[in-house]
C-alpha cells in the first residue's frame, strides 16, 4: 500500500521485501519475450530493474519536495547486494553505506531517533540561498548561460547546413 500525506506527516517508509510482479500474466509474458528477443534482455534482469523502480517509486514518496526529509528504511537484506543495490537510483545509494546496512532493529531505531531529533530542529531556509537553493543572480546567469550555448549550437548547425 502507498500512502500519501500532507505536511509533516509521514515521516518514514518501511519496504519489507522486493515487489516483484506476477509472472504469469500474459501481457507481461508477451513484454518479456519481445525485450528478449528484440534487445536480448533477459526476463530476470527486467523484473528485478523493474521491482527496483517500483520500490524505489514507493520508499521516494517520503520526500515531497526539496527541503523535506525522511526515513526510508530497506527490510530486506537482498537490497544490501551490489546487484539490487546498483538497480536503485543513485540518489538512495548514496545513502545505502555499510554503516546503515544490515543493522539490527534497536541499531536502527536508534539511528532513525537521532536523524528525526536532528532533522525536527529549526532550519532557516536563509542560510541554504547559495548552496542548495539559488538566488535570483544565480538564476539569471544560469538562463543566460543557458541562452548562449542555445544560440551558439544553432550558430553551429547553420553553418554545418550551408
Amino acid at each position: 500500500a502507498v500512502v500519501s500525506t500532507q505536511s509533516t506527516g509521514g515521516r518514514c517508509v518501511i519496504m519489507f521485501g522486493i515487489p516483484y510482479v506476477y509472472t504469469q500474466s500474459r501481457v507481461l509474458r508477451a513484454r518479456l519475450d519481445y525485450l528478449r528477443e528484440q534487445y536480448r534482455i533477459r526476463e530476470q534482469d527486467f523484473l528485478t530493474f523493474d521491482a527496483l523502480r517500483h520500490a524505489s517509486q514507493c520508499v521516494g514518496r517520503v520526500l515531497r519536495g526539496k527541503s523535506d526529509y525522511g526515513v526510508m528504511i530497506f527490510a530486506d537484506k537482498r537490497y544490501s547486494r551490489a546487484d539490487k543495490r546498483s538497480k536503485i537510483p543513485r540518489w538512495i545509494q548514496d545513502h545505502l553505506g555499510d554503516g546503515v546496512s544490515s543493522l539490527a532493529t534497536d541499531e536502527a531505531v536508534q539511528m532513525v531517533k537521532g536523524f528525526l531529533r536532528r532533522m525536527a530542529q529549526p532550519f532557516p531556509q536563509d542560510a541554504q540561498i547559495g548552496l542548495s537553493m539559488l538566488t535570483h543572480d544565480q538564476v539569471k546567469k544560469l538562463e543566460e548561460k543557458h541562452e548562449k550555448e542555445k544560440e551558439e549550437k544553432e550558430g553551429f548547425s547553420d553553418e554545418m547546413s550551408e
